[in-house]
């Protein structure tokens, strides 16, 4: 999801990699889960992310759209995200404690917050968003430590992959807009990179299906 704000009105003005410090670490939380209600469409899920939950929880991607996730359209393109359920308008995977009940596979964007990421040059780095937690005397830590998802620099590249093939895409939507089949591409997108599942590595898969979808969406 793209941000229309500049990085010096949500950031520290510093661009951060995994190997530096950075002042995220709110110690446990310590019972708050503000970040996990009131979030409305923004915790979008990308394909890893419902691998993740999926297999963690022997569910399908339909499944979760009974009542852990919805779709919404993002930049043009309809996307999963994390539903906000109940009266307070809360994470549908809060347990009756308020804590996350799928912490140790929780979604990139809740691995990354109160981090962020600064697209650019077909790459990214992190910031820290520094009017979003509401925890304070947050503690340094190395931000490979925070986000704390094995094969890192892998993930890193997935993500990457995954940003820009999105990227293109809507760039060619709004270019084409009354000669493309909108509709039929959002639904080729949803049903290969989510519905369908993944069986073993996922990044191998991935890529297998990143290659095949840009060669279908040439056509």
């Amino acid at each position: 999801m793209k941000r229309q704000v500049s990085l010096e009105e949500i950031s520290d003005g510093k661009l951060y990699g995994i190997n530096d410090m950075v002042k995220a670490d709110c110690n446990g939380c310590n019972g708050c889960f503000a970040c996990c209600k009131g979030m409305g469409q923004s915790i979008v899920l990308d394909p890893f992310d419902i691998f993740q939950i999926t297999s963690n929880l022997n569910l399908k991607f339909e499944q979760l759209l009974e009542d852990k996730i919805e779709l919404n359209v993002v930049d043009g393109i309809i996307l999963p995200n994390l539903k906000m359920v109940g009266m307070q308008e809360q994470c549908g995977f809060l347990n009756e404690e308020h804590r996350c009940s799928i912490h140790p596979f929780r979604p990139g964007i809740c691995r990354l917050f109160p981090l962020g990421r600064y697209y650019e040059n077909r790459s990214f780095r992190y910031f820290l968003q520094v009017n979003e937690c509401k925890k304070e005397n947050r503690s340094k830590i190395k931000v490979k430590k925070w986000i704390d998802i094995p094969n890192m620099k892998e993930n890193e590249q997935f993500i990457i992959h995954w940003h820009y093939f999105l990227s293109d895409i809507q760039q060619k939507i709004q270019e084409n807009v009354d000669t493309l089949d909108v509709k039929s591409i959002n639904l080729f997108l949803l049903n290969h990179f989510y519905v369908l599942p993944y069986n073993g590595d996922f990044y191998k898969q991935f890529y297998i299906r990143l290659e095949q979808a840009k060669e279908i969406l040439k056509k």
